[in-house]
């Protein structure tokens, strides 16, 4: 895989039972990168390893005064240093492919749950984890990744020495064969430590980020009651635990930086020693005591290599397993049924709730819990709100959305979060949206009552003629007020034409006698569609077909907004705001208010 064939046409499907088992995945994934930077890096530490060699013949043909053996030292060090140059170049060529390559599968695989799994994604994990995944996790793993290959290119180049030197020279060898592999493990001790120091810097640092995301978030809302100061003295106080515990983490991986070079230097002055007393006795000579010594002192090179990989593999495997993390939540928990696709149409219904919307009518749906309102309006989406809670699948036409391809439970189904995003760009890209094609922009506009907001765009608009559709809107819309937003959110999923629209509190930012005007026109552009409006405002229910109240989880009552204004104190509780000393009926099981549905049919 070479850069340029970035983007993966498939970038896999991950193991992520563990952070590890995640890592051992990408690795395999890139199993032909890592071969050809091990080729490399062995080429060039190898290279490295056979200088001493080349100098040791040198020097003894200098005391022996033997021109021949000088020349072949020179051309071996001509050799190793062209090795050396040719796999450096290339052993950094394929590492950073790896790099990149490593990271961009797995931005690959998040962009692609994130897609999969919409605004869900931040209520089962926190926005400021979603960042760091996507940006300083993503590096981190492409690190590991990265530099698994010259670890690896390094270990065998320690075992190459070793076993060479034992042969060259088995008085020297035999120390530096014992000593090699101390030095290489003598720093494991201290990675737990290590570790968990590492581990507690990024957890800070991901609360840090959480909170300096939910801060800039509510910017307007802190300016407007004042409370600038005190969440900038909560950051300011977590980027000091941040700083604290990234200086205790730096102390520890500086110790283990220092038993590399310290431990080394050990062997080198023990190898010195003894070797110069085997050439005083005459057992070695003095071109095979400066072979040995060289080696010894370059084999600092690949030993660096066990120091990175320790840091690399403590510092991804959080990463990692935040990744894995992400990368395992599913749209729902039941697997997608084989066979061939049913039909997508129909009644829409909940099991669990009990709720039911017929085909081509505007339900209104009170639970008088928003919370509770939200996540009900993701299940109607196919997405289950929480982990471990219950999957059963929502209906369609008696199909359950699970078995659905997720493309056609997007395509028939759409869910405007109560808080929906609008994207930077002009008003044109913004409603330039996958559609049906059945409704035009301007007819969503008008539907959506945006008249307010094209003026106000175009007013805005400087070099676009006064052209609103062409006028740029700010990350976030943050140049619009909370109720255009709202309601240019609304065209862009009117405008969409779904078989089934679902709205969470649509109208909740804007004033009443635009909450009016919106909700008439949501009811007459989506006649003959299926829609589910989740409100309490009684200008929205007023307009829809059937209301169900949910109560505790359960469909309770169903009716026009009038008739259960009349006969039901719960929901009048909800939608008036008032007590009623009336006491509270029973709530009816399933098959219960399905008979009432039967019976007022």
């Amino acid at each position: 895989m070479q850069i340029r064939d970035l983007p993966y046409a498939d970038p896999g499907v991950p193991d992520v039972r563990s952070g590890t088992r995640f890592l051992v995945w990408l690795g395999r994934q890139q199993l032909g990168g890592q071969v050809k930077s091990l080729l490399w890096g062995l080429l060039h530490h190898l290279g490295i390893a056979g200088l001493p060699l080349g100098i040791g013949i040198a020097v003894q043909a200098v005391v022996d005064r033997d021109g021949g053996r000088l020349v072949l030292a020179g051309g071996l060090l001509v050799g190793f240093g062209a090795a050396i140059s040719a796999g450096d170049v290339m052993l950094h060529r394929t590492a950073v492919t790896n790099w990149i390559t490593a990271a961009a599968r797995v931005q690959q695989l998040l962009s692609r749950k994130t897609a999969e799994l919409g605004s869900v994604l931040t209520r089962r994990v926190a926005a400021g984890e979603v960042v760091s995944v996507s940006t300083g996790d993503v590096e981190k793993i492409g690190w590991f990744v990265e530099a698994l290959s010259r670890f690896a290119a390094g270990a065998v180049t320690l075992v190459v020495i070793c076993v060479g030197l034992t042969v060259y020279q088995p008085a020297l060898g035999i120390v530096v064969a014992v000593g090699i592999p101390v030095l290489a493990l003598s720093v494991l001790p201290l990675l737990p430590r290590a570790t968990r120091r590492a581990d507690i810097q990024r957890e800070k640092a991901g609360k840090a980020t959480e909170l300096a995301s939910d801060t800039v978030a509510g910017l307007r809302v802190l300016r407007g009651i004042g409370g600038e100061e005190l969440f900038l003295g909560r950051y300011r106080a977590a980027s000091q635990e941040v700083r604290e515990a990234a200086v205790r983490s730096a102390r520890m991986w500086a110790l283990i930086a220092a038993i590399q070079v310290v431990l080394p230097g050990v062997l080198l002055i023990s190898v010195a020693a003894y070797g110069a007393r085997l050439a005083l006795d005459g057992r070695i000579t003095v071109g095979e005591l400066v072979t040995v010594y060289s080696a010894v002192a370059l084999t600092y090179h690949p030993l660096r290599n066990f120091e990175e990989i320790a840091m690399a593999f403590s510092f991804s495997r959080p990463s990692a397993k935040r990744a894995a993390r992400v990368l395992a939540l599913t749209r729902t928990a039941t697997a997608p049924a084989g066979g061939e696709e049913r039909g997508a149409t129909g009644d829409l219904y909940d099991p669990l709730t009990g709720l039911r919307a017929p085909a081509g009518l505007f339900t209104a749906v009170v639970c008088g819990d928003p919370d509770v309102a939200g996540r009900l309006a993701d299940r109607l989406g196919g997405h289950p709100a929480e982990p471990g809670a219950d999957h059963t699948s929502v209906l369609l036409g008696g199909t359950p959305l699970d078995e659905l391809p997720l493309e056609t439970a997007r395509t028939v189904v759409l869910v405007q979060d109560k808080d929906p995003v609008l994207l930077s760009g002009t008003l044109d890209e913004l409603l330039d949206v996958p559609r049906s094609g059945g409704v035009l922009p301007d007819r969503a506009l008008a539907a959506a009552r945006c008249e307010d907001v094209l003026d106000a765009l175009a007013q805005a608009s400087v070099d676009t003629d006064g052209d609103p559709m062409r006028t740029r809107i700010t990350e976030r819309g943050r140049s619009l007020s909370g109720g255009q937003r709202q309601r240019l959110a609304l065209a862009r999923s009117l405008v969409t034409d779904p078989e089934v629209l679902v709205l969470d509190e649509p109208t909740s930012a804007v004033d009443a006698h635009t909450e009016a005007r919106v909700a008439a026109g949501v009811s007459e552009l989506r006649e003959g569609r299926t829609t589910v409006v989740l409100a309490s405002s009684p200008l929205l229910l007023d307009r829809a077909d059937r209301v169900v109240l949910i109560h505790e989880g359960q469909a309770v009552a169903l009716g026009t907004h009038r008739e259960l204004l009349a006969r039901e104190p719960r929901y009048r509780a909800v939608v008036t705001r008032e007590t009623d000393d009336e006491p509270m009926p029973p709530t009816p099981r399933v098959g219960e208010l399905e008979a009432l549905e039967g019976e007022t049919a």
